[in-house]
């Protein structure tokens, strides 16, 4: 199968190429930098330079590869992260993947139908936004949380975009957990080891986590399978930040992560910041692993931080 992927040289993107390569795929990855073209060639991908918010370059890169599926992988997340979180301006920090979300997204369907290609396979996101009523633990058939009159709003609006548009198209929209993995939490890992990642409140806020490798696996089996609708990828077990957080810091040979009151964390923070660690709500996987077959390498945070960082 001819795979394209738009965003080949992110932290999943550089997990998906060598697992889709390894299976008989052949791959053509983008980038928007040409300096990281020999990367994609050392995965394996046939690397193309493109810009997902130009409309002709990503029109190009999808006729030049003439590919079966297209793997939405864009985003600015790796960009953001080196300028430090800043939770509390979310709709100023995450503008770039909110408009490579949106934009980048109709640019993607539209070469898509230009081009022929029958399927679609998008990142979307399921960490702590899961709906704040009810329950701890969301499913598909949950709404997610608009975050209204918070700065997350946009980008929760971005996300619910990539889902609706993806699966209209007949595609699958993959809503990834926290990812964790090498390249993608070293910047929460710092801020634990400097005590700047305190736990909010009695840190009842529950995240799901997944690794980099196993995103990546259940993107492939999105590809192969051809797979519509919306799929949580996350791991099996959803927890509140009291529990993954000072398990992250013990990991990393930090020390305990120190407490902040929600008031406190509010004025540094912000309201996201607060309702994320305090009232979010975590993901169940039952329908990716009954669905596509997903088995994962890291079932769990615990073994999968410690893996990572030990």
């Amino acid at each position: 199968m001819r795979v394209f992927i738009a965003g080949g040289t992110g932290v999943v993107g550089r997990r998906l190429v060598p697992q889709l390569v390894a299976r008989g795929h052949q791959v053509t990855a983008t980038t928007t930098s040409p300096d990281k073209l020999n990367l994609l060639e050392r995965l394996g991908a046939d690397g193309v330079v493109m810009d997902g918010l130009d409309a002709m370059s990503v029109r190009r890169a999808v006729a030049g590869a003439r590919p079966d599926t297209i793997v939405h992988q864009m985003t600015a997340i790796s960009v953001a992260h080196a300028g430090k979180a800043d939770l509390k301006h979310m709709d100023r920090w995450f503008a770039p993947t909110v408009r490579l979300r949106t934009e980048g997204m109709d640019n993607l369907l539209a070469a898509a139908e230009a081009a022929g290609v029958p399927h679609i396979v998008a990142q979307s996101y399921a960490n702590w936004n899961g709906i704040r009523k009810g329950g701890w633990v969301k499913t598909e058939d949950d709404p997610l949380d608009p975050m209204e009159g918070t700065a997350a709003q946009e980008g929760m609006a971005a996300v619910r975009y990539v889902d609706d548009m993806t699966v209209k198209a007949g595609g699958a929209a993959l809503r990834f957990g926290g990812l964790y993995g090498p390249g993608a939490t070293d910047d929460q890992v710092e801020l634990i080891r400097k005590r700047q990642f305190p736990l909010v409140g009695g840190g009842t806020g529950y995240s799901s986590w997944v690794h980099l490798d196993d995103a990546a696996s259940a993107t492939v089996l999105a590809v192969e399978q051809q797979s519509t609708g919306v799929f949580n990828i996350v791991d099996d077990e959803p927890a509140p930040a009291s529990e993954w957080l000072p398990y992250l810091a013990l990991c990393a040979g930090a020390k305990p992560p120190m407490r902040f009151p929600k008031w406190l964390a509010r004025m540094l923070a912000g309201e996201v910041a607060v309702l994320m660690m305090t009232e979010g709500r975590g993901f169940s996987n039952a329908k990716a692993k009954r669905e596509l077959g997903w088995e994962l390498r890291y079932p769990s945070w615990r073994e999968g931080f410690k893996a990572d960082l030990t």
